[in-house]
C-alpha cells in the first residue's frame, strides 16, 4: 500500500557542495540518502520530494561537512501480512515465481500458484498446469496475498516476501475474468432451468 508521508530528518552537506544552492543540494542529497531505505515503522521511502531546510545547519569540527536538517514529504510502500497485492510476474524458475510488487519482490512458490499439479518449463520462462491447461510467464499480471514477510533492513529490495494464489479471487488477472465469466453463465443457466421449470408447474395445474 503506498502512502504520503512527511518526514524530518539531517542530512550530510560534503564541503565540496557548500558553495551550491542549498535548495538543490538538499533535494539531491535527500533522494541519495533516504529513497529505498527502511523506515521505523517498516515501510520503505520510494520517493522523497518538496525538500527544505529547518534552521541552520551544524558544522561538526574535524568533518568540515554541514549537518542540515531537512523537512520532506515521502511516498512509502508499507507492506502487511495478508494484505492482497497486484503485480507482475518477472522471473520463472524450477520452484515458482517471483512477482514484483511496488519497490519488492515476492516469491509465488510452485505449489501456492493453482490447484492443480504444475510442470515447468523454464526455458520459455513459464509454468503449466497439468489439468487446467492454465500458464504462468513472465509479463502476467497477477493478484496473490502476502503469507509471510522478511524484510531485510540494510537493503529492502532484497528482503523475502512469500506470496499465495491459492486462494478465491487470487491468481493471474486473466483467470480471475474467465472464473467470474463461467460463473456468471453457470448463474444464469440455473436461473433459466428454475424458470422453464416453473413454467412446466404452471402448465400441468
Amino acid at each position: 500500500m503506498y502512502m504520503i508521508t512527511e518526514a524530518q530528518k539531517i542530512v550530510r552537506i560534503p564541503p565540496s557542495k557548500l558553495g551550491e544552492d542549498i535548495s538543490d543540494v538538499i533535494g539531491a542529497l535527500s533522494s541519495e540518502t533516504f529513497e529505498g531505505k527502511l523506515e521505523e515503522d517498516k515501510s520503505i521511502a520510494v520517493l522523497v520530494g518538496d525538500v527544505v531546510p529547518e534552521g541552520p545547519g551544524r558544522i561538526v569540527h574535524g568533518d568540515g561537512a554541514v549537518y542540515q536538517t531537512v523537512k520532506f514529504k515521502q511516498l512509502v510502500f508499507a507492506l502487511r501480512d495478508n494484505e492482497v497485492v497486484e503485480g507482475t510476474v518477472v522471473e520463472v524458475l524450477n520452484f515458482g515465481a517471483f512477482i514484483r510488487f511496488g519497490p519488492l519482490d515476492g516469491l509465488l512458490h510452485v505449489s501456492q500458484i493453482m490447484d492443480d499439479h504444475v510442470d515447468i518449463d523454464e526455458g520459455n520462462q513459464r509454468l503449466i498446469g497439468k489439468e487446467s491447461g492454465r500458464t504462468l510467464a513472465v509479463g502476467d499480471k497477477v493478484r496473490a496475498r502476502v503469507v509471510s514477510i522478511d524484510l531485510n533492513e540494510k537493503t529492502p529490495q532484497d528482503s523475502k516476501i512469500g506470496l499465495t494464489m491459492r486462494q478465491p479471487g487470487l491468481g493471474k488477472l486473466e483467470w480471475i475474468e474467465q472464473d467470474a465469466n463461467k460463473h456468471k453463465g453457470d448463474s444464469e443457466e440455473d436461473a433459466e432451468k428454475s424458470a422453464s421449470k416453473k413454467g412446466k408447474k404452471g402448465g400441468d395445474e
